[in-house]
Order: C-alpha cells, then structure tokens, then sequence
C-alpha cells in the first residue's frame, strides 16, 4: 500500500469512528507510521492539524444534526464530545459563528468541513531543486527540548522555542560553533517513540560541529543516512512549509524513496529571514 493511500486509510479510520476518543498511537497505526510523521505529513498536506480537522468534523455534523433534527442541545453537545452545553456553545459559535439555538431556528450562516479526501499533485509545474547526498553520522550541538504529542504541544511548542533562541543569543552563539559540513542552525526533530511509551519528540536547535562542545550546549549524533536534500529559496516564514507540501505531494509520490524515520533537519542561514532571496534547505533521510 503506497503512503498516499495508508494516509487515506487514516483518514477513513478517524471518520469512522468521528464520536469516539480517538488517539493519535490508533490513527498513525492506520498510516503504518509514527504518531510525528502522521501528524507532521497531515498538518503539510491539509494546512490544520489532526486535533482541528476532528473539531471541525466533528461541530459541522452536529450543526447538520441541529438543523434536520430535533434533538436535544444538550444531548448533542455530549454526543460530539464536550462536557457541558457551554462548552459546546463556544465552540460552536467559534467554527460557525452562531450559537446552537440560531442555527436550530436556521437563523445565519452555517461553516461546515466536508469529509478530507488526499488528492495528490503529480504535475511537478513548479520545478524543485534538490540532490541526494549519502553520508556518515557526525554530531551536533545545541539545546534540546522535548515535547509531547498529545493535544499537539509540539506544535505550539517548537515555535516558541525559535521566538526565545532568536532573541537570548543563543543563535548567534551556535553560529560561532558551527565547523561541519552544513552551515547555519539547524531545527532538528527526534522521534522518541521507540525508546518511552508516551509518544513524544525532542527538538532541538543546533548546529553541525566537529570536537567538544561548550558547556552551555549538548550534543547529538545524527545517524548515518542517505538524504535528500532540498533547496528553500524566499523569505520566511512562508517558504519552508511550501517546500515541504511539495516534497509529500508532489516528489515523494513519483520517486522510489521513502522516510527512513530518523532525524530530519531543516537548515536555516543567519540571513534576513524577510530578505526574498532567502537560502535555506531541508535534510530528509531516506531508504
């Protein structure tokens, strides 16, 4: 089964069962993947993460409920998963912009998510830029957190991390460490699934250095790998994740590779990030 299909096959599984509590270790299994790189490769190719597209599903059939139905409001906001009828309101009124009782007397506008459906670009109209490069472990160093998949921490984590190492020094520092092969910081993300139950990832910001590190930083070993390696040109924030919608939509359905599951970086310059001009690159290890 081809990833674009196991992905639907999540999908499938995640409406299927739309009323129950789902986790994100049962989803990912459907993908025959982590819990990261389910979550990861969903949020690139849908533009929303896994926990909001359930929300939307899950508040646009209770709208239609609310609309052709008689049932209760408060039956309905524990049927689509919310404790008490206030909660269900507010969010409701969040996603629709009316309240249950408006849209029971079909009073407003309803804004409702259809059922997701992957479909994958194969046209390649926008040429990528990209080279397979093989190489040895070597070592990084930098600081590291870790963060917790449930509830999707890691997504509203890691970007706090870069707001707070762009603005104590820190990046500046790695840049004076950097002596290996791939110059500039890197964001680096390790899977943890397979050495502690809770799924979790570490994340770190580094840079490629050779020898002893500081005190102030730890280091990592990045495993020996094939890896391809694509061009990001443009400002940030908006070019990484661009490339990254066209590297699982567009080049990883028409090559023979496939993740290797181990560490992926993304490397960024200590340019302008607004400049138009803007160099980076992003590191997937492959098999």
């Amino acid at each position: 089964m081809g990833w674009v299909e196991s992905l639907q096959k999540a999908i499938n599984y995640m409406e299927e069962r739309i009323l129950e509590d789902l986790s994100m270790e049962s989803i990912a299994k459907q993908a025959n993947t982590s819990e990261f790189h389910f979550q990861r490769t969903f949020a690139i190719l849908t533009d929303v993460s896994v926990g909001e597209y359930l929300r939307r599903r899950r508040l646009s059939l209770a709208a239609q409920e609310l609309s052709n139905t008689d049932h209760k409001i408060i039956d309905l906001a524990y049927k689509y998963g919310y404790d008490t009828p206030e909660a269900f309101s507010k969010a409701f009124r969040r996603q629709h912009g009316i309240t249950p009782s408006e849209a029971r007397k079909n009073i407003g506008k309803l804004n409702c998510y259809n059922r997701l459906v992957i479909q994958v670009n194969l046209k390649g109209a926008e040429p990528m830029r990209y080279k397979i490069v093989e190489r040895d472990s070597f070592q990084v160093a930098g600081i590291k957190r870790e963060f917790s998949l449930k509830n999707e921490e890691n997504l509203k984590g890691i970007p706090k991390m870069w707001d707070e190492v762009n603005g104590d020094g820190t990046v500046g520092k790695l840049a004076e460490l950097n002596n290996g092969e791939i110059k500039g910081i890197l964001g680096v993300c390790v899977d943890k699934r397979l050495t502690q139950s809770e799924p979790s990832i570490d994340y770190w910001v580094a840079t490629e250095h050779i020898g002893d590190a500081s005190e102030d930083f730890l280091t990592l070993e990045i495993p020996a790998s094939k890896w391809g390696v694509f061009e990001v040109h443009g400002p940030m924030p908006g070019a990484m994740p661009k490339v990254w919608k066209q590297i699982f939509s567009e080049w990883f359905p028409s090559n023979q590779y496939e993740h290797a599951g181990t560490p992926e970086l993304e490397v960024y310059s200590d340019e302008d990030p607004s400049s138009p001009d803007l160099y980076s690159e992003i590191w997937i290890p492959l098999k």
